[in-house]
C-alpha cells in the first residue's frame, strides 16, 4: 500500500532533484547502519517525503556529504540526513514488521513469518522509543484486516483506518504542529488507501477478492466518482499542509503532493486508454 508518495522528477529543478535523491540516500544509509541489508530492503520514497516535510518544519541540524555504499560501491553519492531521518528509518522498519506479520496472519505466508521474526528484535526496540506510533500502526492494520475479513463494502471505514495510522506516523512530536500534521496525514492516508484500491479493483473483481470499490466499480460513472473521491481526500491533506509554516524545500513538497502522488493514476489512465483503442 506504499509507493505512492513520490516526486514527479520531470518537474523538479535539477537542484531539487539532487536534494531529493540525497534525502533518499540518507535514509538508505541510516537503514543500513542500524538494520543492515534487511533494513535497506524496506526502503521507500514515502518515508523520504516525511523526512523532507518534517525537516522543513523543524529545521534540525543536518549532516551531508558523499559516500560509497553496498548498493553503489564504485561511485560516491550525495547524502543528506537529519535526526528525522533516524525517525523515518524506524517507522519504515515498524511498518515493514507489521506488514510481514499481517501477511503471515492473513495468508499464512511463510516468507512473511520468517521476515517478521527477523525484524522482531528491531521492532521491539522501536516500540519502546515510539509506543504511540507503533500502537497506531498495529491498531490501524488490525482494523483493516477485520474490515477486509468481514467484507465491509464501505470505503470510508477502511480509508479512515489507514488515515489514522498515517496521522500518528507523521506526528514526530506532540507540539503546536501536531494537529495540522495529523489532519494532513489522515487525508493523505485516505488518498493512498483509495488509490491502492483503485489500482487493484479490476484484478480483485476477477479474483473475487475484497476491495471497497467493487460496488462502485459495478455502477455508472466509476472513473468520474473515483477521481472525485481521490481529489477530495487529497484536498483535505492540502488544506492542512498549506497551513504549516514551511519554507525549506517547499517546491519539492508541493511537487509531491500536487503532482507526484498522481503518477500511478496517470499511468493507469494511459493503460486503460491503450486497452480501449
Amino acid at each position: 500500500m506504499f509507493g505512492y508518495i513520490i516526486a514527479n522528477q520531470e518537474d523538479l529543478s535539477e537542484a531539487d532533484a539532487r536534494h531529493y535523491r540525497a534525502c533518499y540516500c540518507g535514509l538508505c544509509q541510516r537503514l543500513g547502519e542500524v538494520y543492515g541489508l534487511r533494513g535497506r530492503v524496506t526502503l521507500t520514497y514515502d518515508m523520504t517525503f516525511l523526512i523532507v516535510l518534517l525537516s522543513s518544519l523543524y529545521e534540525p541540524e543536518t549532516e551531508q556529504g558523499q559516500r560509497r555504499c553496498a548498493v553503489h560501491p564504485f561511485k560516491t553519492h550525495a547524502f543528506w540526513r537529519t535526526p528525522i531521518t533516524d525517525y523515518a528509518a524506524d517507522m519504515n522498519v515498524a511498518l515493514a514488521y507489521h506488514n510481514c506479520w499481517d501477511d503471515w496472519q492473513d495468508d499464512r505466508s511463510l516468507a512473511g513469518y520468517s521476515e517478521a521474526r527477523l525484524l522482531r528484535k528491531h521492532y521491539d526496540a522501536i516500540e519502546k522509543r515510539y509506543p504511540r506510533q507503533c500502537q497506531a500502526i498495529a491498531e490501524g492494520l488490525s482494523k483493516l484486516a477485520a474490515i477486509e475479513k468481514a467484507g465491509v463494502p464501505d470505503l470510508d471505514s477502511a480509508a479512515n483506518a489507514f488515515g489514522a495510522l498515517m496521522a500518528e506516523i507523521f506526528v514526530w512530536k506532540e507540539d503546536a504542529w501536531a494537529d495540522a500534521l495529523r489532519r494532513m496525514a489522515a487525508g493523505l492516508g485516505r488518498f493512498i488507501y483509495t488509490m491502492d484500491a483503485y489500482e487493484d479493483v479490476e484484478k480483485d473483481v476477477r479474483k473475487g477478492r475484497y476491495n471497497p470499490l467493487v460496488q462502485l466499480h459495478q455502477g455508472p460513472d466509476f472513473e468520474v466518482r473515483c477521481k472525485r473521491i481521490l481529489t477530495l481526500f487529497l484536498g483535505e491533506c492540502a488544506i492542512a499542509f498549506e497551513k504549516l509554516p514551511l519554507v525549506q524545500d517547499l517546491p519539492i513538497l508541493r511537487n509531491i503532493l500536487y503532482s507526484g502522488v498522481w503518477t500511478k493514476y496517470t499511468l493507469l489512465q494511459k493503460k486503460k486508454e491503450r486497452n480501449e483503442s
